[in-house]
């Protein structure tokens, strides 16, 4: 087994970016979901009301984050943000502190998604936690829904695919790390991986929202393929696809690195 795919999602809900390789810190990959966008009390907004978030694009450059999206003009803000206005922000049931990233983005993002909104960073004196129910450390996370990364296998989506009408790509689920050279769901059934030289364990499956259903081409928004995973991955009322996992300290991980079981549920 190898890793075959690794993504990060710079701003939660946008647009994800593909990489070769990229390194672990204490929130999961560098970059990945360090931004956000709220709206004017500080909720976290995602492509679960917002399916144009989709067309949100981002790049990192050697000091900023370029943003491109259906506007006249590019954005971009730096990577490291100075210490600036601070602002309470709830991800589902946290609240943190995060630096408000200016007017200047707030009125693009604005104008590109027709509604008020600000953009946010999560700074690294910003400490949250993930759920301890399920993590056997204090797993820090920075703005992903629960945990750092989300890990799916080819093989589950082939298998998927092969009970739709219209096949759906793997961005549909917005993974950090895919796996490739085993049985489909056989991922459900490790407790702890090495990925490299990167222990990681699955703290849970992922519980799916409505977000696979939005075409992260067109930002448009259908009925599968969640429709068709309500008829065989559900459990206690959940659609579950892919596993919600943590990492054990700092590291690197790049496409072809091997992927070893060390132990099962």
């Amino acid at each position: 087994m190898h890793l075959s795919e690794l993504h990060i999602y710079p701003i939660k809900s946008a647009r994800g970016i593909s990489l070769a390789t990229s390194r672990l810190d204490a929130r999961g990959l560098e970059f990945d979901r360090r931004w956000m966008l709220v709206d004017e009390s500080g909720g976290f907004l995602t492509q679960r009301k917002l399916p144009r978030m989709a067309l949100i694009r981002v790049a990192v450059l050697e000091h900023s984050l370029l943003i491109k999206a259906a506007v006249e003009n590019d954005l971009t803000v730096p990577l490291h943000p100075a210490m600036g206005p601070l602002r309470e922000v709830t991800v589902w049931n946290d609240t943190v502190e995060a630096i408000d990233c200016g007017d200047e983005a707030a009125r693009w993002f604005t104008l590109a998604l027709d509604r008020s909104c600000r953009l946010v960073w999560m700074p690294d004196e910003s400490k949250r936690i993930v759920d301890p129910r399920n993590a056997h450390r204090e797993a820090l996370v920075g703005f992903a829904d629960a945990y750092p990364l989300l890990l799916i296998s080819q093989a589950s989506l082939d298998d998927l695919n092969s009970r739709l009408k219209i096949a759906v790509p793997m961005d549909r689920f917005r993974p950090n790390i895919v796996i490739n050279g085993c049985n489909s769901y056989e991922e459900d059934t490790w407790r702890d991986i090495q990925i490299g030289a990167v222990k990681l364990r699955m703290v849970k499956p992922c519980a799916r929202c409505a977000v696979p259903t939005v075409n992260q081409e067109t930002g448009k928004r259908g009925v599968e393929p969640i429709r068709t995973l309500e008829s065989y991955r559900t459990k206690d009322g959940k659609v579950l696809f892919g596993q919600n996992v943590v990492h054990e300290g700092e590291g690197a991980l790049a496409v072809g690195d091997t992927v070893t079981v060390i132990s099962l549920r």
